[in-house]
């Protein structure tokens, strides 16, 4: 199968910056992804979640099956990311019912569009869940952008945000959309607060 790829050490550039924003070029990559709106705290969004895990794992653990995928090398499971938007953008951003997300785990590169619907299908018989439905195979790319690794609640992001924006200001960056990336490399549920890591990224282009 050839050397194990782990994330946190084969794209470490990716997904491991450091408190200090620097500018990233990201390069295209594969995601499963699910769309939806609302606050992520409600069961919606844990539902969105499951189904994305289910439909990982069932490509990771595929080198157990009869047909194994042509190239198929093992590897870590890619941490949940999601691209955040407001539905209504007069409304204030502390208003969470008012979000609306594209969350996604990214794939391995021997994943095709025809084996994922082969592992849709296998998922929605051994795991259903109505959120699979509308889960989506396909390319995406960040390209040119700021990122930084954010310590602490979620609900304080804002603050690495700021800092983020001071440092385009100064190295004659500009943000070119309000959308951002969050990467979730720690375990709300088994993690304190104050420790969450979590990579948030924005597009920008040269001043």
């Amino acid at each position: 199968m050839g050397a194990k790829i782990e994330y946190k050490k084969t794209y470490k550039h990716i997904y491991l910056p450091k408190t200090s924003p620097v500018i990233i070029d990201v390069p295209k990559m594969p995601f499963i992804m699910v769309s939806g709106t609302g606050d992520p705290n409600e069961d919606e969004f844990a539902l969105a979640t499951e189904a994305l895990y289910s439909l990982s794992y069932a490509v990771k653990m595929s080198y157990k099956s009869k047909e194994v995928p042509e190239g198929y090398y093992e590897y870590t499971v890619f941490p949940l990311e999601g691209i955040w938007d407001l539905i209504d953008k007069s409304k204030p951003i502390q208003d969470k019912s008012n979000f609306k997300y594209t969350i996604m785990i990214r794939q391995p590169d021997f994943l095709t569009s025809n084996l994922f619907a082969k592992f849709l299908e296998q998922t929605k018989k051994k795991k259903p869940n109505p959120y699979l439905e509308k889960a989506l195979f396909g390319e995406m790319s960040d390209g040119l952008s700021c990122q930084v690794m954010h310590i602490g609640p979620y609900d304080n992001e804002q603050e690495s945000f700021a800092k983020m924006e001071s440092f385009c200001e100064e190295s004659g960056y500009i943000r070119t959309s309000k959308t951002h990336r969050e990467i979730y490399l720690s375990d709300p549920r088994k993690t304190d607060l104050h420790k969450l890591k979590t990579v948030l990224r924005f597009p920008v282009r040269l001043r």
